[in-house]
C-alpha cells in the first residue's frame, strides 16, 4: 500500500507553478518538488497529480494499491466522474497513469491534511521561480 499526496503552487493565476509530491510507503517517505510550466491553479493541480503518478511508476510496482490524496476538489471530482470540460487532456493523462495500477483509491482531503505536499510545492515555487 502506497499513499500519494500531491499539491500545486502558483504565483498568480495563471502564473509560474510547481508541484509537491509526497509518497509514503513501508520503505519510508519520498519528498519531491517539480517545476511546472506557468498555468492556472487548477491545471497545475492536474499536473501535480500527473507528476505524482509518473514518479510512482519510476519507483513502485504496478501491483501496488495506491491511495491518492489531493486537496483539489476539481481533480478528485473529475476522476470520480471521469469527465472534465476544461481539463479533458490532463484528466485523460491522469486516468491513463492510474489505470496502470491494480487499484487506485482517490480521496479528497482538506488543505490542513495535505501540508506535506503543500510545503513541497511552495518550496519548489521559491526554488524554480525566485522573486
Amino acid at each position: 500500500m502506497i499513499k500519494l499526496y500531491t499539491d500545486a503552487a502558483t504565483r498568480g493565476n495563471p502564473g509560474p507553478s510547481s508541484a509537491g509530491v509526497l509518497i509514503v510507503s513501508s520503505d519510508g517517505q519520498q519528498q519531491l518538488s517539480f517545476k511546472l510550466p506557468p498555468s492556472s491553479n487548477h491545471r497545475a493541480e492536474f499536473h501535480a497529480a500527473i507528476k505524482g503518478f509518473e514518479t510512482l511508476l519510476t519507483y513502485y510496482a504496478t501491483s501496488e494499491t495506491i491511495f491518492f490524496h489531493s486537496d483539489s476538489k476539481i481533480v478528485i471530482t473529475s476522476l470520480e466522474k471521469n469527465y472534465s470540460k476544461s481539463y479533458a487532456q490532463e484528466l485523460a493523462a491522469l486516468v491513463s497513469l492510474q489505470k496502470r495500477y491494480r487499484l487506485v483509491i482517490n480521496r479528497w482531503i482538506p488543505e490542513k491534511q495535505n501540508k506535506g505536499a503543500h510545503n513541497l510545492a511552495a518550496q519548489g515555487l521559491r526554488q524554480f521561480y525566485p522573486l
